[in-house]
Parts: structure tokens; sequence; C-alpha cells
């Protein structure tokens, strides 16, 4: 995966880059010894993992929304939270960084594409795109269905 593809894994710390992928080629290759049965729970459990992104509009909505009604109910200076972790949410909307990205991703929370590429090398392990190769004379229509039915969630 190249790091220029994903803003997020440019702004983050090598270390910790090396430390999220060595668990991503850790966890494929034990689920390479496990049962097609087993590969689908933890799919299952990798489509429902919450990505940096959903991690962060989360926690801002949720500060700007306390930083509003603490404004209402106490004093207006706590508009100064709401105006800040907007900020913070426009500059990582720009840049695809922002001060609370380091500390998600010290605590192991991954982009989609760091998802995505667990996700599919157990589909591919599951065999879940050997249809596909071996029906290379199929019809465009029938192998595009096949492909969409093997990379969806």
């Amino acid at each position: 995966m190249s790091v220029e593809s994903d803003r997020i894994r440019a702004h983050t710390d090598p270390e910790i880059l090396s430390e999220i992928d060595r668990q991503i080629e850790e966890r494929v290759r034990f689920y390479a010894g496990q049962t097609k049965g087993i590969i689908t729970l933890r799919i299952e459990e990798l489509e429902r993992e919450w990505d940096i992104e959903r991690w962060l509009e989360t926690n801002v909505s949720a500060l700007a929304l306390a930083g509003l009604l603490l404004a209402v109910v106490h004093s207006r200076k706590w508009l100064a939270l709401t105006g800040g972790v907007m900020g913070f949410l426009l500059q990582h909307s720009l840049h695809g960084w922002s001060p609370p990205v380091p500390f998600l991703r010290r605590a192991g929370i991954r982009t989609r594409s760091e998802i995505d590429r667990e996700r599919f090398a157990l589909k591919a392990l599951r065999g879940d795109f050997e249809r596909i190769a071996s029906q290379a004379g199929n019809n465009q229509l029938s192998r595009a269905s096949d492909v969409l039915r093997a990379v969806s969630v």
C-alpha cells in the first residue's frame, strides 16, 4: 500500500505504521491456518470495525454538542470547545491530519484501507476469488457479478 495514497498513513509515525502493518500480517498468517467458518467470523468483525474517520467524526460531534450544551447551561466560553473541535475536523478534512490523529493511531485505530487490506486477504484465503479466476471463459457480465460479490462487504 502506498503511503501517498492514504493521507492518514502519510501523517502517521513510521513506527506506528510498521506496527499496524505487522499486526495485519500476523493476523492473516494466523487465519491462514483456520477454517473458512473461523475466517468468516473474523471478516464479519472487520466489517463492524470503526475506521479512524468514524472515530474522529463521532468524537468531534460529541465534543461539539457538549460545548454547545455547556454554553447554553453554564457559560458562553464553552463555545470555544465547539469551535476548536470543529476547526480540528476542518483541518483533518483538508489535510488528513489533526491533533487527535496521533493519539488514535497509537491506540491502534486503523484507516479504512488498512482494515480492507486484512479483509481482502482473508477473503482470498477463504477462496472468495477462486471462482472468478476459474471462470476466465465466462461472459463479462457474469464475471463482473462474481467480482462484485467477492469484494462486497
